[in-house]
């Protein structure tokens, strides 16, 4: 069973709805005791840095994060679910976020006014290392994404896929052990995503 998160940050239908397709089991809770009983992690999200941490706060579902992370449960983040797992977002005037990674979320900076941002829409995610995650994905496949902000890691080692927007190769993907996480957003990239969300849902944390 992989448990998706709710910590009232939005795309928690569509999430859900993904695993329904790809026929595996997944639960949405915000329950301590029903994450902590979980085979597998899905920390999703969409909104903004500060209101998310303030949630997880009140929750008191950081530091049950922490705990599964640390004991090796396969865990994997999507957009803002990402961004906060970082040390720090540049969001909301500077944020402090779980510190699963060392790095930190960095905002865009348009150079013309063809560079919308957020950036809304479909891009391609070049690998830099073999995931399992990525089994059967293609070089270059293209996801969809929805963000201002990208995760910037400390350490090159956690980067997994690239993508270019407003002049930055960004982390699109990054992992570190049992822990991946993605920018884009898989259960809204057709069948590249569903992919990912099966080999996901397969995946042992190695």
């Amino acid at each position: 069973m992989t448990a998706i998160v709710d910590y009232r940050a939005g795309n928690l239908t569509s999430v859900r709805l993904a695993f329904e397709a790809i026929g595996a089991p997944a639960q949405v809770t915000a329950d301590p005791a029903a994450i902590r009983a979980a085979d597998r992690i899905l920390f999703p999200g969409v909104g903004a840095a500060g209101s998310a941490m303030a949630n997880l706060a009140a929750s008191g579902l950081a530091p049950v994060l922490r705990e599964r992370v640390e004991a090796g449960v396969p865990f994997l983040g999507i957009c803002l679910g990402t961004q906060i797992l970082f040390e720090r977002s540049e969001e909301d005037g500077g944020t402090p976020c779980l510190g699963l990674l060392r790095g930190e979320a960095k905002r865009f900076v348009a150079r013309t006014h063809a560079e919308k941002i957020p950036q809304m829409g479909w891009n391609q995610a070049k690998i830099v290392r073999p995931h399992p995650l990525l089994d059967g994905i293609a070089d270059g496949s293209d996801f969809y994404f929805v963000h201002s902000y990208y995760p910037a890691p400390a350490d090159p080692a956690d980067v997994v896929c690239t993508t270019e927007y407003c002049g930055v190769a960004f982390a699109s993907m990054v992992g570190r052990g049992n822990l991946a996480a993605t920018q884009f957003h898989p259960e809204k990239s057709g069948p590249v995503g569903l992919r990912l969300l099966e080999n996901f849902a397969r995946w042992d944390g190695r």
